[in-house]
């Protein structure tokens, strides 16, 4: 099993944006990421540490302005977090091993999925497309990835 980490390294190569979304727990602004209307098929990881995060079969248009998916493919690499900030009680979602601020999860998913909703910032993400995923090292992934319809 690969170790996944935050490194120095891989915090410094982040951008103004993505440091801000996994550093500093912000929110790209809605409609804006780059991963939002993303259809190809592969997996989400934090673009921190590399941590395999959600599927693409998993991901669904939300209309709520970012990436949303019903569950983690990897549930250890997402950690959940009470956050009382803004004046709401809500359910943070950071990756467990990089400890980057991803989102928050809600539950008005779809029913019929489990009835999750994994609201994500693109700017905590990188995507490997499946035709990618073995030489980068997430080959054991590949029979959880599906063509996204």
């Amino acid at each position: 099993m690969p170790e996944y980490a935050k490194t120095p390294e891989a915090v410094a190569a982040l951008s103004e944006e993505e440091y801000y979304v996994t550093q500093q727990s912000g929110t790209e602004r809605p409609g804006t990421g780059a991963l939002l209307a993303n259809k190809e098929p592969g997996i989400y990881v934090d673009i921190v540490s590399g941590e395999p995060l959600f599927a693409s079969g998993d991901k669904y248009e939300s209309d709520c302005g970012w990436p949303s998916f019903t569950k983690p493919i990897e549930p250890a690499n997402v950690a959940e977090l009470q956050d009382t900030t803004l004046g709401m009680t809500r359910t943070e979602v950071r990756s467990a091993h990089g400890d980057s601020h991803l989102g928050h999860v809600f539950p008005d998913g779809p029913r019929d999925r489990g009835g999750l909703r994994y609201c994500i910032n693109s700017a905590s993400l990188r995507f490997i497309h499946r035709n990618d995923m073995e030489a980068a090292g997430y080959g054991s992934y590949l029979p959880q990835v599906e063509d996204v319809t």
